[in-house]
Formats: structure tokens, C-alpha cells, sequence
């Protein structure tokens, strides 16, 4: 049986019929289209799910879609003002490399996004802690980590 919630995501209200048991991660994705946010593991192992939920980052694969009402859901596609004016951070991704297959990049980005937020000035062992919980497969985090201090250094 469906029921009914209200999400805030991006700063936009959606109203929702949706299963009881449906994640966060499957909201976005399969309701409201948003393929920022990836499906790795879908056991909050890899990361690549990560959101915002209420400037905390939560991996959107455990979170259940229901428990999310009340809260402000930011995703990935929400950081940006569209295309034409991306998020100082992942401009800094792009500039440093930091993108190569893809797949791992909004979940380590809305990591990053938090510790920034909270941190602006955060050193190397405060950014490789920030991102702890995401995995990626092809860059060695290296790029990753120099992209967020380069943000960092941006905004300051």
C-alpha cells in the first residue's frame, strides 16, 4: 500500500504517493528523475548515494523516503544554478581532474560540500576524513583531495 509524503528537495515541495520501504536514493532516481545521485552498493557502503538532508550529508540508499518529510533534501543537481553556473566545488573538480569516470563524483562532492560548509579551511587529513565513506575506482584520491582544497582556497 502507497502512502502519501511531502519532500523538500532542492528547494522545491513534492507531493509523493510511494511505498513505505522506499529509499531516498529510489525517490530521486525512479520519481523524480534525478540521476545525479548514483546506486552503488544500495548498502551505505560506496558513498556514491550521497545527499543532504538538512546540510548533512546521508547516504540516500539507507535513509528511508518516508523518515526524509520535514527535512530540506539537497541533492547534487541542487548545488548548481543550472548549467551555466556550477558550484565553486565542482567547478574545482573539474579543474582538477578530479571527474574521470564520473560515477563516484556527486557522492564525493556532497561529502565535501559539508565538511566545507562547516569547515572552510580544513586541512589535508580533515578533507581524506571527510570523504572516508566514499569509494572511487579511478583516481587514487589524489585529484579528489586537491580539488576540494582548491575550492577551499577559492572561497577563502
Amino acid at each position: 500500500m502507497k502512502q502519501l509524503v511531502n519532500l523538500r528537495i532542492n528547494g522545491e515541495d513534492h507531493e509523493l504517493a510511494i511505498s513505505p520501504d522506499a529509499t531516498l536514493l529510489n525517490v530521486l532516481r525512479n520519481e523524480l528523475g534525478l540521476l545525479g545521485t548514483k546506486k552503488g552498493c544500495d548498502t551505505s557502503a560506496c558513498g556514491c548515494c550521497t545527499v543532504h538532508m538538512d546540510g548533512k550529508a546521508v547516504y540516500g540508499c539507507v535513509v528511508y523516503a518516508a523518515s526524509a518529510q520535514g527535512a530540506e533534501i539537497t541533492t547534487i543537481e541542487g548545488l548548481s544554478q543550472g548549467v551555466e553556473e556550477f558550484d565553486p566545488l565542482q567547478e574545482a573538480f573539474v579543474e582538477a581532474g578530479a571527474v574521470q569516470c564520473g560515477y563516484c563524483t556527486c557522492g564525493m562532492i556532497m561529502s565535501a560540500k559539508q565538511l566545507l560548509n562547516e569547515n572552510p579551511t580544513p586541512n589535508e587529513d580533515e578533507i581524506r576524513h571527510a570523504i572516508a565513506g566514499n569509494l572511487c575506482r579511478c583516481t587514487g584520491y589524489t585529484k579528489i583531495v586537491d580539488a576540494i582544497a582548491m575550492a577551499a582556497d577559492k572561497s577563502n
